[in-house]
């Protein structure tokens, strides 16, 4: 009696020690899908959210690149669909999905670049003269 006494009690607390190791598994397996969400997942969607947002204030007038490269600028927006004008061409007007669209810059942020670097520009060519 007392040897398979033992053997329950050898039993036993190898099963305690079997739990053990899956309940450290299991915490090992939620930090790595919490890191994963963290590092991958969650930054995704933030670009995502910006994207959609971008795309849903363009307007016409606007400056594009698309995800080709092309510059434009929006003469109409639809619902799914715009049409960029292309070049200095102006029968390039091209219909395209929304989604084909990367970047949009307003004619007001474009402004307010060039006015920034413009007085860079003419330090440099006041220094020019100088020399």
């Amino acid at each position: 009696m007392y040897i398979i006494g033992g053997m329950k009690m050898i039993l036993a607390s190898s099963t305690a020690s079997a739990s053990g190791g899956m309940m450290s598994m299991v915490i090992m397996m939620v930090a790595l899908i919490a890191i994963m969400y963290f590092i991958m997942i969650r930054p995704q969607r933030k670009e995502q959210k910006r994207l959609d947002a971008m795309l849903r204030a363009m307007e016409p007038g606007d400056a594009v690149v698309t995800t080709s490269g092309f510059y434009g600028v929006v003469i109409d927006v639809g619902d799914e669909d715009v049409i960029v004008e292309f070049g200095n061409n102006r029968n390039c007007r091209i219909p395209m999905k929304k989604q084909a669209i990367s970047q949009v810059e307003k004619p007001a942020d474009a402004v307010k670049k060039q006015e920034k670097s413009a007085p860079a520009k003419k330090d440099a060519k006041a220094e020019d003269k100088k020399k």
